[in-house]
């Protein structure tokens, strides 16, 4: 038996985020026994903590789609530290959780109630060639002319990323799946009017699952840092996502000067344990 917790990620408020099921102490589990139950899960992410190979970090982490591992992802790795934190996890260093998975270690830091994670380095970015623009607005059945910009943001999840010309056209957006092509993940941003609780509005779409992630940690991590640094968004703001699901995700980002700081509350839904 694996002790087990469901953790709803980037909401003060059970079902208002993005759920990830946490296996802990799973280093007796192989590859296939964490793909079937990670498919057997449904959920958009299902991880298995394990003992650290690195001697900096805490745990281990391996993170799964119901189709795939990922070598990095957001709400799985906030969702697991307060799962791991829940469970009498004890950081090397006060304040600051240090995880280990498949792109590299990754800092955690508590921050009251909330956690947020240090953005891991771009794999790549930058602008998107216009065609590339211009296919991406097709499979999102938006005009060119709403697309106010367009960037690379891939740090595992191999993101691609329009930028509209505000909040009300991203909720607008009705994606057709078939027309994605080669790419797989799409993000879409857009501002909210000047006053509002948030200041960003997003929305994540994942061709392979044919579905819309509720929340997003490693998109809103690329996005921070592409639109801070323009200087579209200022150093500290909130975004808001899941809004067309029916969530209330809140994704808080802080840039310090250094590092680009993703964080947001997470509730211990479910605690129990699974025969595997």
């Amino acid at each position: 038996m694996h002790a087990l917790r469901q953790v709803d990620v980037f909401t003060s408020v059970l079902t208002g985020g993005n759920p990830v099921a946490v296996v802990h102490r799973a280093d007796d589990l192989s590859t296939a026994q964490m793909a079937s139950f990670a498919n057997w899960t449904n959920l958009s992410a299902t991880t298995f903590l394990l003992a650290p190979t690195d001697p900096a970090a805490d745990y281990r982490l391996r993170i799964f789609t119901t189709t795939r591992e990922l070598p990095f992802a957001g709400h799985p790795t906030l969702g697991s530290a307060r799962a791991w934190l829940d469970d009498g996890g004890s950081p090397k260093t006060v304040g600051v959780i240090v995880q280990e998975c498949g792109s590299a270690l990754v800092r955690v830091r508590q921050e009251g109630s909330r956690l947020a994670f240090a953005a891991p380095a771009l794999n790549r970015g930058g602008p998107v060639d216009p065609e590339d623009v211009a296919a991406v607005a097709r499979a999102l059945r938006v005009s060119p002319h709403d697309v106010v910009d367009a960037q690379w943001c891939q740090n595992g999840p191999e993101w691609v990323a329009l930028r509209l010309r505000d909040a009300a056209a991203v909720l607008a957006v009705e994606p057709d799946f078939d027309a994605f092509g080669h790419h797989p993940d799409i993000g879409v941003v857009g501002l909210h009017r000047l006053g509002a609780q948030a200041q960003l509005e997003v929305r994540a779409f994942v061709a392979e699952d044919r579905t819309e992630d509720p929340v997003t940690g490693s998109l809103n991590a690329a996005v921070a840092q592409w639109l801070i640094p323009s200087g579209v968004l200022p150093a500290s703001y909130v975004a808001a996502q899941g809004t067309v699901l029916g969530r209330s995700g809140r994704v808080h980002v802080d840039f310090d000067g250094a590092d680009f700081w993703v964080g947001g509350d997470a509730v211990v839904g479910v605690t129990g344990s699974v025969a595997l």
